[in-house]
């Protein structure tokens, strides 16, 4: 069956996490002979993700075709897709404090398990500074830290872009960021057949260890990203469309919306997904020339999903490690943050694994932190990718009205 097909890797996640939950939950605090086994996974792959941060970001970069002729569709198109992007943040941020999953759950016993744990510093730091030292290192040696991860992606965008401009110049160098980033990717592949004992192992030390309390967490933020999926996808696409075209652009929207829907939800992939948005946003109006530039686009930088998914992973482990989100310094930085993991850092291959590392070196989490947000990933998968890929089809109906219709 083709669904089964799709969603076969998630699947094989899910079982493998439920089995390792089941055997933590009879075994109890036994269950931590199995803690090894999940140790080697996340250790496997930390180790890969200083390669895999510094090949995808900079041979993407390097592979950019800098012609202006596209200027005016790029950058209403970035335009429309970051603002949805932010709409899409705010609706994240404020479900998960109205709803919050987390309820009930004892941050002490959490900050007890997770070794390498340091909570945030006290001391005060200038604004300026915090910048600074977030976005840069004083000794190249030290990109080489997962904990300097945001010099290292910036590290990377200079020299893709250096490479970029180098034209002729830089083709030798540029096949060798391609050839790294195609090595490193297929490193990754390798490492998550491990996976499913890796984070079932986890899991059962870490069920064993808590009892159901984070089944329980996870159930609530599912339930709770359906919730807000169902009101995204059928009241923000309506009012997307509606700005559009007014009532004529809901009309054709909805007449139009269901087969890239359906099809979001059964491949589980938005690149699979092109074909019939073209098709569909063709329908409901679009140039085929547009529909065409704005859709392959739509599925690396279009990411209200994912930036929903970023703000629940951030926000999750904000709680259960006991961290303020009542502040609304707080909030604005894990805003912030989940806009840059969902729409900036998911146009990069490898994307999401990078965008996960992120929120470790941000915000200081531990290491086994890794395993709570891939599992949350991996239930949300299919409603992100119909947010992510669905949306696509209204958004290039709001390009269109500024770029063909203006």
């Amino acid at each position: 069956m083709k669904f089964i097909k799709n969603y076969k890797s998630s699947l094989i996640l899910l079982v493998a996490i439920i089995i390792g939950g089941c055997i933590g939950l009879v075994m109890g605090e036994k269950a931590s002979i199995f803690e090894p086994l999940g140790n080697l996974f996340l250790n496997l792959i930390f180790t890969i993700l200083i390669p895999v941060v510094f090949f995808s970001i900079s041979s993407a970069i390097a592979n950019m075709n800098s012609s202006r002729k596209l200027r005016k569709i790029l950058g209403v198109t970035i335009i429309v897709f970051g603002a949805t992007a932010i709409v899409s943040g705010i609706i994240g941020v404020i479900s998960f404090k109205l709803f919050d999953p987390t309820k009930g759950l004892n941050p002490s016993v959490f900050n007890g398990i997770m070794s390498g744990y340091k909570p945030e510093a006290t001391e005060s730091t200038g604004i300026l500074e915090k910048i600074v030292s977030s976005i840069t290192v004083g000794d190249f040696s030290q990109l080489l830290s997962r904990s300097n991860l945001l010099a290292l992606i910036l590290f990377s965008m200079l020299i893709g872009f250096a490479t970029m401009l180098c034209k002729e110049q830089g083709e030798s160098f540029k096949a060798f960021l391609n050839s790294g980033c195609a090595v490193t990717m297929k490193v990754i592949t390798i490492i998550m057949y491990y996976a499913p004992i890796g984070l079932g192992a986890y899991f059962a030390n870490v069920i064993g260890k808590l009892g159901g309390q984070l089944l329980s967490g996870y159930i609530k933020v599912f339930m709770i990203y359906i919730g807000v999926s169902i009101i995204y996808f059928f009241g923000f696409f309506t009012l997307y469309s509606y700005i559009a075209r007014r009532k004529q652009g809901v009309k054709i929207f909805w007449k139009n919306a269901m087969e890239p829907s359906i099809t979001a939800l059964a491949t589980c992939s938005s690149a699979a997904c092109i074909p019939i948005n073209i098709e569909s946003a063709k329908k409901m109006g679009v140039s085929d020339n547009l529909a065409k530039i704005i859709m392959p686009l739509g599925v690396n930088i279009h990411k209200d999903g994912s930036v929903i998914g970023g703000i629940y992973k951030i926000m999750f482990l904000f709680a259960i490690f006991g961290r303020d989100m009542n502040s609304l310094s707080s909030l604005l930085i894990i805003l912030s943050c989940g806009l840059l993991i969902g729409a900036v850092v998911g146009a990069i291959p490898g994307g999401g694994a990078i965008g996960e590392m992120l929120i470790l070196s941000i915000f200081g989490f531990p290491q086994g932190s890794l395993a709570i947000m891939l599992v949350i990933a991996t239930i949300i998968d299919a409603p992100a990718t119909l947010l992510n890929s669905a949306g696509n089809t209204v958004c290039t109906m709001l390009i269109s009205k500024f770029v063909e219709h203006s």
